[in-house]
């Protein structure tokens, strides 16, 4: 099983060792790429940094929380708004971005102040939010800001409101999975324990690593809900701040991402003794498995059978349409973290496709083994952060139908050619659920059958443009519109002259304009 060094890294002969291709007859993980490593120089990574992964993974899917970041304005615009992290509470964290905008003058003076400001000034502009986070940033960092000083400042003055502070400036490791680790603990150590929760039912659960994309919570909480079973916090998506103070009351925590919120579930077990069981929303049987598992630990285990056996007969008719028409069909599953292995053996058995490569771009070797263990298709590419250039390559040379990815390397593989399904903020999700996975199949078969992703694999580039194939745009109707009224100009460089546009371009228009007011002339006559 060799390992494989793209041609454009052929400069870079350190990245052979964090691509494998399988061979006929091998178990892929017999060679794991390396993971979880400093971005090697040069490779120019798409990864996020660690404060990325604190904030936009982990911390901003809060609904009732203002999420400040200490630090420049450019490290909170990167992380507004480029996930659909819903909630019911209008969206307050989506609509609002919330930065301390530090300066050169704050760098060198230090920006405490203007820290303890700008949190006062939040809570008086949104007085009905009374939680706030701050994430620390690399500069303010650097300078050595106290932010928990500032913090229980506020809260003094302030006995209303909580502030949760969070270290974790982008520096702080590897990729974005660092911050994942640092928010989890810092939550735990700091802020659970610090409510109690309402309780309503003997069955009580954490639903964790669940970021509310689209509305997958909502869609995994009517199943629970419909089984009896009361969440007493969801980490983080939609979820309550106060709620989250309040896990160590729950009797079991049911873990999704295993990427990037098993560290919680696991100091959770240690410290009050509440089991973690690993589920998974996404595909019929995988789900299926997940409600029995946790209908059995609370002994419920009918009600769990009696939604898959009602979900499955009202779902699974249109999944397998869509499977007849997706078999053989080549994907590139080039998601985050934990989807690497949600999806790489179900998209397989339950929609017929064929997973020609996976990658991660900041997920750790157990992420990689889980997840092309799962991949069957002989001469997949298993990726550890690709870049651009990589990615390109490998699209030329594995000719997938369609890849599954984020949005910067789904824009370049659409300009060649190839269709790509947003994997960390869906198309049209939510993907969870019975339904979901169906929703999903859809856009995959929308995807890959759609007319303009055919017609963009016609070369017209040498086609001859005669009057029957041409077209008119909107500017040169504009100009055949005005050349009406200046049939009766004597010249008409004196007219093209006032147009505010390059010269060079003025000059490509004299015959146009000219044949037409000539025209005009004609008509008038």
């Amino acid at each position: 099983m060799p390992y494989h060094l793209f041609k454009v890294s052929e400069c870079i002969p350190e990245r052979e060792k964090h691509v494998v291709e399988k061979g006929k007859d091998e178990e892929i993980t017999d060679a794991l790429p390396l993971g979880y490593l400093n971005t090697i120089p040069g490779t120019l990574s798409e990864r996020g940094c660690v404060y990325c992964g604190a904030k936009h993974v982990i911390g901003t899917p809060m609904k009732d929380v203002i999420h400040m970041s200490h630090g420049p304005i450019g490290c909170t615009y990167d992380t507004w708004q480029t996930k659909r992290y819903i909630s019911d509470n209008d969206n307050f964290q989506i609509k609002y971005t919330f930065a301390t905008d530090v300066k050169e003058s704050n760098v060198i003076f230090g920006a405490n102040e203007l820290l303890k400001d700008n949190i006062i000034a939040a809570f008086k502009a949104f007085p009905e939010i009374k939680r706030l986070t701050i994430y620390q940033t690399c500069g303010t960092a650097l300078i050595g800001d106290d932010l928990e000083s500032i913090a229980k400042e506020v809260m003094d003055e302030m006995p209303e409101v909580d502030i949760f502070v969070c270290n974790a400036p982008g520096f702080a490791g590897p990729s974005q999975s660092g911050g994942h680790h640092k928010i989890n603990i810092a939550w735990v150590e700091n802020k659970v324990g610090t409510h109690e929760p309402k309780i309503t039912s003997d069955y009580t659960i954490n639903y964790v690593g669940e970021y509310n994309i689209q509305g997958d919570q909502e869609v995994m909480q009517d199943y629970f809900k419909r089984m009896g079973i009361q969440i007493i916090s969801t980490f983080t998506g939609n979820g309550s701040y106060d709620d989250l103070r309040g896990m160590h009351r729950a009797k079991l925590n049911v873990l999704e991402c295993a990427r990037s919120a098993e560290y919680i579930c696991n100091e959770l077990r240690k410290r009050y003794g509440i089991p973690r069981m690993d589920i998974d929303g996404f595909g019929f049987k995988p789900l299926s498995d997940s409600l029995r598992k946790i209908g059995i630990f609370f002994g419920i285990e009918e009600r769990a059978e009696a939604i898959v056996k009602e979900e499955t007969a009202r779902w699974k008719p249109e999944l397998d349409w869509y499977k007849e028409r997706l078999k053989g069909k080549r994907v590139c599953l080039w998601p985050g973290g934990s989807k690497l292995w949600h999806w790489a053996h179900v998209i397989h058995e339950e929609m017929g496709v064929e997973v020609v490569s996976v990658y991660t771009k900041f997920g750790h070797q157990g992420d990689m083994e889980k997840g092309i263990s799962r991949c069957d298709c002989e001469g997949a590419l298993a990726i550890d952060d690709p870049n651009e250039l990589e990615s390109l390559e490998a699209m030329e040379t594995l000719k997938p139908d369609v890849i599954f990815t984020g949005k910067r390397p789904g824009e370049y593989a659409k300009k060649i050619g190839v269709p790509y399904i947003n994997a960390h903020a869906y198309h049209n999700g939510p993907y969870k659920g019975f339904e979901g996975w169906v929703r999903f199949a859809r856009d995959i078969y929308n995807a890959i059958y759609s007319p303009v992703h055919e017609l963009s694999f016609v070369d017209i580039t040498k086609d001859e443009i005669t009057e029957e194939n041409s077209f008119v745009t909107r500017r040169m109707k504009s100009d055949i519109n005005l050349s009406k009224e200046i049939v009766d100009s004597t010249s008409i460089r004196e007219y093209t002259g006032n147009f505010d546009c390059v010269s060079h371009l003025r000059e490509k228009s004299y015959p146009y304009l000219e044949e037409q007011i000539e025209k005009h002339k004609q008509m008038a006559e």
